[in-house]
């Protein structure tokens, strides 16, 4: 995907967006893992933070990024596709969830390596939390994932369990109410976005 912006914003330069990008929600977005080619693109979204899903160390290059640009990055390590493959820990994918609610950390970014199973699972389980109706949620995953839908992902998603989450979000210093335009603003003042490091959970 290619952004061409309006001259005084980035000189009127071609934005290269990573593949699969996509707005999930209001200050949420997805995509496959962003490169040096796509940091111009990054830097115009205005990123306060970023979801990385995967167990192998970032480029020191993105992360020099990330600092330069105050984007805190939050490390989940879930391990690919394996055969036999093995379950996703809802732990993790809890974790993952309480950071991505948090509008905090709006305007955020989640990735994997290629934007489609680890990522359409956390979004799949979002989805959840939000009432979407089972159909609506294996559409959207399956859009991003393709031929290659994963059984494992798919599970992971249908088992989820979102009262664990509401549970996790009461012990948060601020009411969740929501997503989109309409939810209401923190009822505290915002801390001081504190210099970007990777968050490994």
């Amino acid at each position: 995907m290619c952004l061409m912006m309006e001259a005084g914003d980035h000189d009127g330069c071609v934005l290269v967006a990573p593949q699969n990008f996509s707005m999930v929600e209001n200050g949420i977005y997805r995509s496959s893992f962003p490169k040096p080619e796509h940091f111009g693109f990054l830097t115009a979204l205005n990123l306060r933070s970023i979801i990385y899903l995967c167990p192998e160390p970032y480029p020191e290059e993105s992360l020099k990024f990330f600092e330069a640009n105050n984007i805190k990055l939050f490390q989940f390590a879930i391990e690919s596709q394996k055969d036999p493959p093995t379950p996703i820990p809802e732990d993790t994918v809890l974790a993952a969830l309480k950071v991505l609610v948090d509008v905090r950390n709006h305007p955020i970014l989640i990735h994997c390596k290629a934007g489609k199973h680890r990522t359409g699972c956390l979004v799949g389980c979002l989805r959840k939390v939000q009432n979407w109706c089972w159909s609506s949620v294996l559409e959207e995953y399956q859009k991003y994932a393709g031929l290659k839908c994963r059984q494992r992902d798919m599970k992971c998603i249908e088992t989820f369990d979102t009262v664990r989450l509401s549970q996790c979000l009461l012990s948060i210093m601020y009411p969740y109410l929501g997503y989109g335009p309409n939810r209401k603003r923190l009822l505290y003042e915002e801390e001081n976005v504190q210099t970007p490091q990777a968050t490994n959970v």
